[in-house]
């Protein structure tokens, strides 16, 4: 039978829920955006852009948070640059965990909404054009609810990920209970010392129930999207 959670472990549960959260909530314009652009415009350089969006995807995270160590440190250019003018600290601070984590769900959270606006058919938008409203009003009144299941479904799949995110995350901010330690830390250090097991099993269920009600989550909101979206 399995003991209850130590305070050490509601710690690593809820600073996991608060980094995904800001995470996917500050990912969703950039998403938004990144999405819309590469959907929707053709140019030099869009290969690149293309490329670097969905970079994390494909790289060991070890080094996306190596990388953002050598950015945001406290001696990289942005971190020593924020750290100077607004007094903000991202390097082995919590803040830090959520923008490893966003970088690291900001490529799922672009596909769900790029094919769901890819999928739009552009008469719909060419038509309100034509009656005179312009791109601004196309994109709010049009466009976008139209592409709400995809955003949703982004949204939620980029909050799952950044909840399980372990190697940006620890390479840049470290694992100090309390301060940083997310669930996928607290596991591995549970891991690393005897008699842990016990504890690293209990959060290791807790982070699969998350999981899987985040994507059951993604789910439902994008059907019941859809069916908003077409009238049913």
């Amino acid at each position: 039978m399995l003991e209850p959670l130590t305070p050490q472990e509601w710690s690593a549960i809820g600073l996991s829920l608060r980094v995904a959260f800001v995470a996917a909530l500050c990912g969703l314009p950039i998403g938004l955006l990144a999405a819309y652009v590469l959907a929707r415009f053709r140019f030099p350089g869009r290969a690149i852009l293309d490329g670097i969006v969905y970079l994390p995807l494909v790289m060991p995270p070890v080094v996306t948070g190596y990388l953002l160590l050598l950015a945001f440190g406290r001696r990289g250019p942005v971190g020593e640059f924020l750290e100077r003018t607004f007094g903000i600290v991202l390097a082995f601070n919590w803040t830090g965990a959520a923008l490893a984590a966003g970088i690291m769900g900001l490529p799922l959270m672009v596909r769900a909404m790029r094919l769901s606006l890819e999928a739009i058919d552009m008469r719909y938008e060419d038509a309100a054009a034509t009656l005179g409203a312009s791109r601004p009003i196309v994109l709010l009144t049009i466009t976008l609810p139209l592409m709400l299941p995809g955003i949703l479904a982004g949204t939620v799949l980029a909050f799952a990920r950044a909840l399980g995110e372990f190697g940006a995350t620890i390479t840049f901010v470290g694992n100090i209970p309390g301060v940083t330690q997310t669930i996928p830390s607290a596991i591995w250090s549970y891991t690393q010392v005897p008699g842990g097991e016990a504890a690293a099993l209990r959060l290791t269920l807790i982070a699969v129930v998350i999981a899987f009600a985040a994507l059951l989550a993604s789910e439902a909101l994008s059907r019941r999207a859809s069916r908003r979206v077409l009238g049913q």
